[in-house]
């Protein structure tokens, strides 16, 4: 950091949880940051490894600061609780098995000093209009998310958010697996979006990410959809979301009729529930 007297720009916030075969890795890449105006804060969800001893290697570095949660509270809640701690501008985060690349902050830093007016930012696949980094008003966000690309469906890695802007919305919800998704369309109902390019860090994929569970959470993800489709605080105009909800719609019947002919009776009544709000809306 440029001065530990100083509050840091950036807090990075790695929330864990039986990570003992990854976490030095991913603690390591963030203290390998070319960007120095940054805190490094972990708040580990009562782990029953050895991933705190592997983290308290590092409890030397002034940067570091180290926490444990007596009880497991949750993936999202630790998120909140981690952000608690940070004294920095701009929330970070990094998940305990995954790395970021050296040049990782300072990009982020860039990209969201540049455009003040930001609320948070996400990285993004190459636009083929324009060069990264640039910002999307909240009517912008939606369309490029549903029209353009998926970019709600961002990671907590590809984020990062100021804190008065976190803690002006209350954080994240506790939704299990979707709550980053939920989040990002309550952000860009009422926040200008920076987007900037991809290479920033890399995902790891392994046998015991709750992402493996992803089909099993599919309905989260559509509920989430028809809450922000159908809330006043959408940024739409109304015949852009018409289109939407219609498409939604026809999506939910296609899937209805796909699980079954796959016999998958508990998941098709989901669905089938969806489908009956959907429909409710016009």
């Amino acid at each position: 950091m440029d001065s530990q007297q100083s509050k840091p720009l950036i807090s990075v916030l790695v929330t864990s949880y039986n990570r003992e075969n990854y976490i030095a890795q991913t603690i390591e890449s963030i203290l390998s940051q070319t960007y120095s105006s940054f805190e490094l804060i972990i708040s580990d969800n009562c782990s029953t490894d050895k991933t705190m001893k592997v983290a308290e290697k590092y409890a030397a570095d002034p940067r570091v600061s180290i926490y444990q949660n007596p009880v497991n509270i949750g993936q999202f809640p630790n998120r909140n609780q981690a952000a608690s701690y940070a004294r920095g501008k701009y929330l970070k985060y990094v998940d305990s098995d995954d790395l970021i690349y050296p040049t990782c902050l300072e990009i982020m830093a860039y990209a969201m000093e540049k455009f003040p007016e930001a609320g948070w930012g996400l990285y993004n696949d190459q636009d083929r209009v324009k060069p990264h980094p640039f910002v999307l008003s909240p009517r912008e966000a939606y369309e490029y998310h549903y029209f353009k690309m998926p970019i709600f469906e961002r990671s907590p890695l590809g984020s990062i958010i100021k804190k008065s802007v976190f803690d002006a919305v209350g954080g994240f919800r506790d939704i299990n697996m979707a709550g980053d998704f939920e989040m990002w369309h309550r952000l860009a109902c009422h926040y200008p979006l920076v987007l900037f390019g991809s290479g920033i860090g890399w995902y790891r994929v392994h046998d015991s990410q709750e992402m493996n569970q992803y089909a099993h959470f599919v309905d989260q993800y559509s509920m989430i959809r028809k809450q922000y489709l159908t809330s006043k605080e959408n940024p739409l105009e109304e015949s852009s979301r018409l289109e939407l909800i219609s498409k939604a719609k026809s999506g939910l019947a296609r899937q209805v009729v796909k699980n079954l002919v796959k016999m998958k009776f508990s998941y098709t009544k989901k669905l089938i529930d969806l489908h009956r709000a959907y429909r409710q809306i016009n």
